[in-house]
């Protein structure tokens, strides 16, 4: 055999060597692309499932947990550990149409006493914002925090439908301005109800408080009544309306009221690695009564971090 078809057999065996790797890498990757897809359709046939499951579950009657925990939000006397941060943003408050910025800090801690009871401790701490709000007379431009208002519901442990508790509120003269506080002491008695059916929850609470002490010459007559009714959807999402309602008997004139009407609605979320549950909430309100310069409306933002037992 001659040098050149020496060589050229060897050539023609490369090439073919070369060939048959060629199409052994195509293959692997071809294969592995399958696998990919295979693993991708599997992911997502499991993800259906799992929905299918939880939705047949929430048909049958059942709850999922974020649903469950929401509706525990919405009792104020849950045997939960919350804080809450409300923000109230109000909106074209006195003369000059300024808008008013109220954070409350809301501490809900509740304390076994017995099998039989609970003591719910719900404290609020307003930290607020006030512009200029007249164009004349006495400066009201302010920040700092406000009077703090605790409460205490004495509550029993195992409720059935209708759930119940009763207490003193107090406010404390504990404004860093002046102009953020009554400079009073005030107490009154304090209760709340509701029911819990199905995906509603519903009710209301009120407090009555009378000043009996301080160095201010205002005095304190003021009532309050924050009706509630809250309709939860499925996966913790539920729609609201829990407007506080307010009387100061104190004022003059038609200057008693303020009636907000509206609502909103709101989620209960997981969140990091621990899955924290924190409820998110936002309402809008239109005061369809107000004092002279009261706010004309208002949005409420609110984030409530949870540590369920």
């Amino acid at each position: 055999m001659s040098k050149a078809r020496r060589v050229g057999v060897d050539m023609s065996g490369v090439a073919g060597a070369a060939l048959r790797s060629g199409l052994t890498a195509v293959r692997d990757r071809s294969s592995t692309l399958w696998r990919h897809r295979l693993a991708v359709v599997a992911a997502a046939l499991l993800l259906v499932t799992a929905a299918q499951a939880e939705d047949a579950k929430d048909a049958a009657g059942g709850e999922d947990s974020a649903t469950k925990l929401a509706k525990q939000t919405q009792n104020p006397v849950a045997n939960l550990i919350s804080v809450p941060f409300q923000n109230d943003i109000n909106f074209n408050t006195g003369t000059k149409d300024a808008t008013q910025w109220v954070l409350n800090v809301q501490p809900v801690i509740p304390v076994p006493i017995s099998d039989d009871w609970n003591l719910i401790a719900r404290t609020i701490i307003p930290i607020v914002n006030q512009p200029e709000l007249f164009s004349a007379g006495p400066r009201t431009e302010a920040f700092g925090m406000g009077d703090i208002n605790p409460t205490f519901f004495l509550s029993p442990a195992k409720p059935g439908k209708f759930i119940w508790g009763v207490g003193p509120t107090l406010t404390l003269p504990t404004a860093t301005v002046s102009r953020l506080g009554s400079g009073r002491w005030s107490a009154g008695p304090a209760a709340v109800g509701l029911f819990m059916d199905g995906p509603w929850v519903a009710g209301a609470l009120v407090n009555q408080q009378w000043d009996f002490a301080g160095w201010s010459d205002k005095h304190v007559n003021a009532f309050l009544m924050q009706p509630f009714v809250n309709y939860n959807i499925t996966h913790g999402w539920y729609v609201t309306s829990s407007p506080i309602i307010t009387a100061n008997w104190s004022a003059s004139g038609d200057n008693h009221w303020t009636v907000p009407v509206g609502g909103g609605g709101g989620k209960l979320w997981r969140v990091g690695k621990v899955g924290l549950p924190v409820n998110t909430q936002l309402q809008a309100f239109y005061n369809a009564e107000t004092p002279e310069f009261g706010p004309d409306w208002q949005l409420r933002a609110q984030v409530q971090v949870l540590f369920p037992r």
